[in-house]
């Protein structure tokens, strides 16, 4: 079986399926004909010994006994064997059964052997009581088999003809169907195999038949476009993070050479200040890089615990000046379920970025929001703000408008890429509007509550 294709190994179950199903079919056909040939047989004797058996019971035994068949014999026995009638072709001498085999009284159908009833076996011997009290008979009919066993045999014969060539007929038919069935299976390996390793947008063939079939041709298409989507998406990436990681390196190497031409006339002050922004930038660029790339490895959740949402933006905002930014804590604790470290990055991140682009001062509230599942944090400035047609964007990898691409602003375009991700690790949204009544932004960051029950205090960092 193991040599056999799937289509071979599918009509083969099929047929040894379909072969031992006929061949017990008809076993239980053979079986059953048997058995009401054999009550038929019966019947039959017995209404001819009940016949016998009123003509005893009113003295009127005739003798010979009238009865037509050349396959059937009758005899009129008495308590001690001996036969008072019998029909003209019957043995006169010697009873069909012997007695001691009878049970008087009783109607009974037994098998007699063919040499005592001058009939070809097997022979079916049936036993009526008859006659009075005082004067006990008992009426035998024999009844020959062989029309019986001819019928079977018959049947018999025809069943082991009919049955291999109607296996073979359903085996040829079930290697046309299965071949039929499997030729999308085929229809789609031949296309797998030619779009292997093509970098274009080719796409399996979808079969027209709506059965399953189809729908797995339509499962890898889309299979195929989200692989395509996530390739072009890494190439991007990769790009992207070749072209920011270059421009560090190139304004390193750019100090160094020139640090080297001019030999005692450098300025190292200078030249090592201006070495340390360069690595700083890179060195963030790459821890960027890397949160980003664990960020996509990662289950969908993490270890979680509660936090106290007033608390962590207490601590995010005592690193600035106020102003620049300004904390308008809560009026009670605002629990939410997350990691810590990860929370407080996204509230890092979303300051800085304030601060970076805010006029004069930037504010951070939080408060419960109106669907009670959810905090409401915000993080306002009064900068140039983003256009609307931008504020999906930017939350784009590597995504930086035009104002903020100078080197001295030190974003690379993955601050607000990595808010996203980990705001939906915490099962929260992030989106940006407009400031009420004043130039620039607002960001509104909806995270979860958490149940009063799980409100045990700040909750343990993982890293």
């Amino acid at each position: 079986m193991r040599g056999l294709g799937l289509r071979g190994r599918l009509t083969a179950l099929g047929v040894v399926g379909l072969t031992v199903g006929l061949a017990l079919g008809g076993a239980v056909l053979l079986g059953a004909l048997g058995f009401l040939l054999q009550r038929t047989v019966d019947t039959e004797a017995f209404r001819t010994a009940d016949a016998v058996a009123l003509l005893a019971a009113e003295h009127a035994l005739p003798d010979p006994l009238p009865v037509a068949g050349g396959q059937v014999r009758v005899q009129v026995i008495d308590a001690q064997g001996r036969i008072r009638a019998a029909s003209i072709d019957a043995d006169r001498l010697v009873p069909m059964v012997r007695p001691e085999r009878l049970d008087a009284g009783r109607r009974q159908s037994l098998v007699a052997p063919a040499e005592r009833t001058g009939l070809v076996g097997p022979v079916r011997v049936v036993a009526v009581p008859a006659g009075t009290a005082a004067d006990p008979l008992t009426v035998l009919v024999a009844r020959s088999m062989a029309d019986v066993r001819h019928g079977t045999h018959v049947v018999r014969t025809i069943l082991l003809v009919a049955f291999p060539l109607l296996v073979a007929i359903l085996a040829a038919v079930a290697w046309r169907v299965v071949g039929a069935t499997l030729r999308p299976v085929e229809a789609l390996r031949r296309g797998a195999e030619e779009i292997t390793g093509r970098a274009g947008g080719d796409r399996l063939p979808v079969p027209a038949s709506a059965d399953e079939i189809h729908r797995l041709a339509v499962t890898l298409n889309g299979m195929l476009d989200r692989l395509e989507s996530a390739r072009t998406r890494q190439r991007a990436f990769v790009s992207d993070a070749a072209h920011e990681l270059r421009s560090p390196l190139t304004n390193i190497r750019t100090e160094l050479e020139v640090a080297q031409r001019l030999a005692d006339r450098t300025d190292w002050t200078a030249v090592t200040v201006n070495l340390l922004a360069d690595t700083e930038r890179l060195s963030r660029l790459v821890d960027d890089l890397l949160l980003l790339a664990r960020l996509d490895e990662m289950p969908p959740a993490r270890g979680v615990g509660p936090v106290d949402l007033g608390a962590l933006m207490t601590e995010v905002a005592d690193r600035y000046p106020s102003p620049p930014v300004l904390l308008v804590p809560p009026s009670g604790p605002l629990w939410t379920a997350g990691n810590a470290a990860e929370l407080r990055r996204v509230l890092s991140n979303l300051v800085d970025n304030a601060v970076r682009h805010a006029g004069s001062s930037v504010v951070l509230t939080a408060e419960p929001h109106r669907e009670a599942a959810y905090h409401l944090v915000t993080v306002t400035d009064d900068g140039p703000g983003i256009p609307a047609a931008d504020r999906r964007r930017v939350f784009d990898r590597f995504t930086r408008l035009d104002d903020g691409r100078g080197r001295d602003g030190g974003g690379a375009g993955l601050g607000l890429a990595i808010v996203r991700d980990l705001v939906r690790r915490a099962g929260g949204t992030i989106t940006l509007t407009d400031a009420d009544g004043q130039p620039g932004l607002r960001v509104c960051l909806l995270l979860p509550t958490l149940p009063p029950e799980d409100e045990r205090g700040p909750a343990v960092e993982t890293p």
